[in-house]
């Protein structure tokens, strides 16, 4: 068993958290959020994550997860320190670094006020940077502790960079395709052995600058396959051929794989977005103009502008036009509407004088801090109603259980655009629809 503290318990931290604690370890979360920390106390969850909420109330009853507001708690009863804090962009596209750098000086502050039980053991931290931050925060990390810690204490700095997918996390943390370590001791090493050695995966030791690097790396290059196949989706459209079929074509080549060859609207979310803007500005900074990422870039915002050009096809105009949005989330299994496109396609379509009215399965609420004047409702047959068109944007399995048939007599119109190209097109022109998909043959 390993004590392990963990500073942040947003979508990252929490999964970690309890994961870890899962495995054995005594774990415990901390947040500055009061709020946060008096629901989680309660069991009560502040996001939605399939399996999470099982695995928190079977570690709080265990005795293996604790949660609480100071970060001198987790300093003092913990010896490996997760920083899981929030890194939101700035205007200018870069990581704001505040929160790994407040909470850093934190943990220095905590470490001046611990002794050691035993005087003649030193005090060892193990400083671990688990929120996504750009090659070289580690440097400042350890320069900031360097100059706050009293001598004495011992600690080392380590980069485990996430990759948790939303709706998938869980899974994602016990069977990881590779666990990503940056390290600069024997001694850090060893802990992540142990830590780690439950997880049946390649384990990748790297420095700390490479493992900070594989993470923009990675998304960057998953950015660049999907805007990649929705490049491929305008030509198909323009030539009358499928992407669909196209995608099932290419994907079956081993060097390029078929993840991530799903054209659709773009990706949104918390990760790729920040991640590829952060990138690019990076390599700026050391003299690289990545051009690459910046047509990623742009093409993940014009296909916002394909489903907008679509909808005027089939209604001509969309002022007064009754359109139901089928999904708001940026992906299934997940109430995160950060970065979503569903939020870029909404403002548009509000410009345009449409009468919305929306469904999704777990994001209304966050949605309607954005947009509270819209219609908003759980029940999909009452947003079909008297619409002129239906828009999905959020591939949710039960959205393929919906009785279309019962949907098309609802309707003013029969149009639907299937923003994720994952309805059956075949089945809904049967029962009468117009279909469109991206890049998809209309029959």
């Amino acid at each position: 068993m390993k004590k392990i503290g963990i500073i942040g318990a947003g979508h990252v931290g929490l999964v970690t958290g309890a994961c870890l604690a899962k495995l054995g370890n005594k774990v415990i979360c901390c947040d500055n959020d009061l709020e946060k920390i008096k629901k989680l106390k309660n069991l009560q969850i502040h996001f939605y994550e399939p399996g999470l909420e099982e695995i928190v109330k079977e570690c709080v009853k265990k005795k293996l997860l604790f949660f609480t507001e100071s970060i001198y708690q987790i300093v003092k009863d913990t010896e490996i320190i997760f920083i899981a804090v929030g890194t939101p962009p700035t205007e200018e596209g870069k990581l704001d670094l505040s929160y790994v750098e407040n909470v850093t000086v934190e943990i220095a502050k905590s470490l001046t006020k611990i002794k050691s039980k035993n005087p003649k053991k030193k005090i060892y931290r193990l400083i671990v940077e688990k929120s996504t931050v750009p090659v070289l925060t580690s440097e400042w990390v350890k320069k900031t502790l360097e100059l706050l810690t009293p001598t004495g204490i011992e600690f080392d700095i380590a980069a485990n960079p996430e990759f948790l997918r939303e709706g998938n996390a869980v899974n994602d943390f016990f069977h990881p395709d590779r666990i990503v370590i940056g390290v600069e001791s024997k001694r850090a090493k060893k802990i992540f052995e142990e830590i780690y050695k439950p997880i049946k995966c390649p384990k990748i030791f790297t420095d700390i600058r490479s493992a900070e690097l594989i993470k923009h790396a990675s998304n960057s290059f998953l950015a660049l396959k999907i805007s990649y196949i929705n490049a491929i989706s305008n030509i198909c459209e323009k030539v009358g051929a499928d992407v669909e079929v196209v995608a099932e074509g290419m994907g079956l080549d081993k060097r390029i794989g078929k993840d991530f060859l799903k054209a659709g609207i773009g990706y949104g979310g918390s990760c790729l977005p920040k991640d590829i803007a952060a990138f690019i500005s990076l390599s700026e900074e050391i003299g690289y103009p990545f051009n690459l990422l910046k047509e990623v870039q742009n093409i993940n915002q014009q296909q916002r502008l394909l489903v907008i050009k679509k909808a005027k096809e089939l209604l001509w105009n969309l002022k007064n036009k009754n359109i139901g949005i089928f999904g708001l989330s940026f992906k299934p299994n997940t109430d995160d509407i950060r970065e979503a496109p569903s939020i870029d396609i909404i403002k548009l379509l509000k410009k345009e004088e449409a009468i919305l009215k929306c469904h999704d399965f777990k994001a209304i609420e966050n949605m309607k801090k954005l947009f509270p004047d819209l219609f908003y409702s759980e029940n999909p047959y009452e947003v079909a109603k008297e619409s002129h068109l239906l828009i999905f944007l959020t591939e949710w399995d039960d959205y393929k259980k919906i009785d279309f048939k019962k949907i098309k007599e609802l309707m003013k119109m029969p149009y639907i655009i299937d923003g994720r190209n994952f309805l059956n097109n075949k089945i809904l022109n049967k029962i009468g629809f117009v279909y469109r998909g991206i890049g998809r043959k209309n029959e």
